[in-house]
């Protein structure tokens, strides 16, 4: 999964106006205690944030 599409998704789950916010400061444990946009600037791949976050968020599995 490349950033562009991880970003897209993000959107779709969670609205254009709340996803950046969000991104930016919901802590994951799946991901270290770090947010979705921290966990990137850290190198992990997006495929694995976008994993956390579909747990955290309870999406369904037709968004996994």
């Amino acid at each position: 999964m490349r950033h562009t599409e991880f970003w897209s998704r993000m959107e779709h789950a969670l609205g254009p106006g709340y996803y950046r916010a969000w991104a930016d400061q919901f802590v994951m444990a799946d991901l270290g205690g770090r947010t979705a946009q921290q966990a990137l600037d850290a190198g992990v791949p997006p495929k694995e944030v976008w994993a956390a976050v579909w747990r955290a968020l309870g999406l369904p599995a037709r968004d996994r």
